[in-house]
């Protein structure tokens, strides 16, 4: 579990393709200001909102082996060499809870509709799948590429959100340009919610 306040800003270093077998996973190698020592072999970490499993580690950078499904169902594909990523180091039970309750498992890819200056602050809009609007509510929680933030408007499939400076500054999201993809969690409880009134009608 995550809370999506992101801790640092890593850096792929290189991607490697594996093979020899039925499928081959793709080995990232993420350098990081993470203290890698405290990094133990297996843990979890999110990747601009996606938790991978460190399979490997030296200083100042480790390696995640990324599955087909997870190139598939994210923006990871389209990572290359000197891709930023936000970077969270999951809960431990003296953190402080000072986003959501985030699960690091990728519900969608969204699009970057519009992105707008106000008072020194940004407002960017985006476009999410119909299939998880259901999950996007006013004033609800929503994690982008890893990183907690509150939903202010929405229509349909449209909804935008406002990053304070410290977000800007701190994470990807200064990055982003119109058209680009972003990594989609939706709520935790809207997900429950959805399955729950799902086997109701059935």
């Amino acid at each position: 579990m995550f809370t999506g306040i992101i801790t640092d800003v890593g850096l792929i270093k290189s991607i490697t393709r594996g093979s020899g077998g039925k499928w081959g996973d793709t080995r990232m190698i993420v350098t990081t200001n993470y203290h890698t020592a405290t990094i133990d072999i297996g843990a979890s970490i999110s990747h601009s909102g996606a938790c991978m499993t460190v399979t490997e580690k030296g200083d100042n950078w480790y390696s995640i082996d990324v599955s087909d499904e997870s190139i598939s169902k994210t923006t990871m594909g389209r990572w290359s060499v000197g891709t930023k990523v936000n970077l969270e180091r999951p809960l431990t039970g003296s953190s402080e809870m000072g986003g959501h309750l985030v699960t690091g498992h990728v519900d969608a890819v969204a699009k970057v509709l519009s992105i707008e200056e106000i008072s020194g602050s940004h407002k960017i809009s985006f476009m999410v799948p119909d299939e998880i609007s259901f999950g996007i509510a006013a004033k609800g929680s929503i994690t982008i590429d890893g990183i907690s933030l509150t939903i202010n408007n929405v229509k349909n499939n449209i909804f935008d959100v406002n990053i304070i400076p410290h977000t800007w500054n701190v994470t990807t999201i200064k990055d982003l340009q119109l058209g680009m993809e972003v990594n989609i969690e939706i709520d935790l409880i809207a997900r429950y919610l959805a399955r729950y009134f799902e086997n109701k009608k059935a």
